[in-house]
């Protein structure tokens, strides 16, 4: 059947895909056949987290900051594999965190790495998309897009605060998500939006404390594993979510429900 859960063939690019989300993302997806190209700036940091390029999992230098850097990359990808059948915008940069004393420019640049990427990306691949009539966007948002931080949890742990432009600038995302799937429905393009929650980095998990003060703050009674956001993915990959555009689903643990 053509809507089964399977992306075997599918050519998909994941910005940011050497990170801490984005690599269990990338295994996910290339574990189900599919061909994953991981766009960053820095080729050893993807060595770093996938040893050496291998048939399915590949690296491709982009700058997501840089309209033309994309641009250039995603002509590139066309030129050798002449499609791209799904866009994930996982990639963002920031600086600052304090809610009372983030300068100007760590504003602007939290938000450009945030939001503004995510447009850039997907301006660049609407002509790509379009030409082909069909394709699918995949944006990485947050819990915290959809709700405020609870400060409790961060009073033992301030350097792990979330600052106030990363809450803002993926509530953005959502929207975004919502705006562009319903501008480029009518051309066989989806649109939709994943907001992971408590997924800390091992570097956070170092304190125990802080990871048993965010668990309970689940239905689940606990933080999230990187392979168990990867599922998502690969559904909304392939076929069998055809029909389902402009969503934003939240894999949180029910962080989001009360």
């Amino acid at each position: 059947m053509s809507n089964q859960i399977n992306v075997s063939g599918k050519i998909i690019l994941v910005t940011g895909g050497y990170g801490h989300l984005g690599k269990a993302i990338v295994h996910g997806l290339a574990a189900h056949g599919a061909t994953v190209l991981v766009i960053g700036r820095e080729q050893k940091k993807f060595f770093d987290s996938f040893g050496t390029a291998s048939d399915n999992i590949l690296f491709r230098k982009g700058d997501v900051s840089s309209s033309s850097g994309i641009e250039e990359v995603f002509a590139g990808i066309i030129k050798d594999y002449n499609k791209i059948d799904v866009l994930i915008n996982n990639a963002f940069y920031s600086a600052g965190q304090s809610p009372e004393f983030m300068t100007d420019d760590e504003w602007s640049l939290g938000v450009d790495g945030a939001l503004g990427s995510v447009f850039r990306c997907i301006r660049a691949v609407i002509p790509i998309m379009k030409n082909q009539r069909s394709g699918k966007i995949i944006n990485v948002a947050s819990m915290y897009g959809m709700v405020a931080p609870d400060f409790r949890a961060y009073e033992q742990s301030p350097s792990f605060l979330n600052p106030p432009h990363y809450g803002a600038a993926k509530a953005g995302v959502i929207q975004l998500t919502r705006y562009y799937a319903s501008y480029l429905g009518l051309d066989g393009i989806t649109v939709n939006c994943v907001s992971p929650g408590p997924f800390p980095s091992e570097a956070v998990q170092a304190d125990q404390d802080f990871i048993a003060r965010l668990g309970e703050r689940t239905v689940l009674g606990r933080i999230g594993l990187p392979e168990e956001l990867s599922g998502i993915f690969v559904f909304l990959s392939s076929e069998a979510a055809n029909f389902i555009t402009g969503q934003n689903i939240a894999v949180d643990g029910g962080w989001t429900i009360r």
